[in-house]
């Protein structure tokens, strides 16, 4: 098992919550996906590693940026 972490800017409530955990959890190969709102923490479990261009583009597809 395999659990990266991201940081993503702009969420404000929780929709943006919602719409980060639904997009990011529709990447081949994530388990779980956790989002904390205040410090912006996202955190991806998955079998093996996800590439992390398709986490991001997954993050910017809600709508929110992954900070790098």
């Amino acid at each position: 098992m395999s659990t990266t972490t991201y940081t993503v800017k702009g969420m404000t409530c929780g929709h943006c919550v919602s719409s980060v955990k639904e997009e990011v959890g529709e990447v081949p190969g994530v388990t779980g996906v956790e989002v904390e709102l205040s410090t912006g923490l996202l955190t991806v479990d998955s079998e093996s590693p996800v590439d992390s261009a398709k986490i991001v583009a997954a993050v910017e597809e809600a709508g929110y940026e992954v900070v790098r």
